[in-house]
């Protein structure tokens, strides 16, 4: 049984905490970053965008790696790599782009 904790975003910068367990967490598996879904799992009207999220230990979700498993990239920027040196390129572990049961946080934008 899935347990997620979701983070809603709204463009004022106002953000909403909420945990979903069981059925309404069966609603989100399989969803990808970057696709939305109906905000009335949350008690709210219209629509979220998933923009991201972690898993268990930390590691980042990354829209641009494909299916589930952690995968370790060669990456030069973006999500999963804090400030480097101009041209430096790292070695990293991230998430895929699609939610499982493995994905502890969820962030999207409302």
């Amino acid at each position: 049984m899935p347990s997620f904790k979701l983070t809603v975003s709204d463009q004022k910068g106002k953000s909403i905490s909420r945990e979903l367990k069981d059925n309404d967490a069966n609603v989100l598996l399989g969803l990808q970053v970057g696709q939305e879904t109906d905000a009335s799992i949350l008690g709210m009207q219209g629509k979220i965008k998933i923009t991201g999220g972690s898993d268990k230990s930390g590691v980042a979700m990354r829209g641009d790696v494909a299916g589930v498993p952690r995968k370790r990239i060669l990456i030069s920027k973006g999500v999963g790599l804090q400030d480097v040196k101009k041209g430096l390129r790292k070695r990293k572990l991230v998430r895929g782009n699609i939610i499982s049961e493995e994905i502890y946080q969820i962030n999207c934008k409302y």
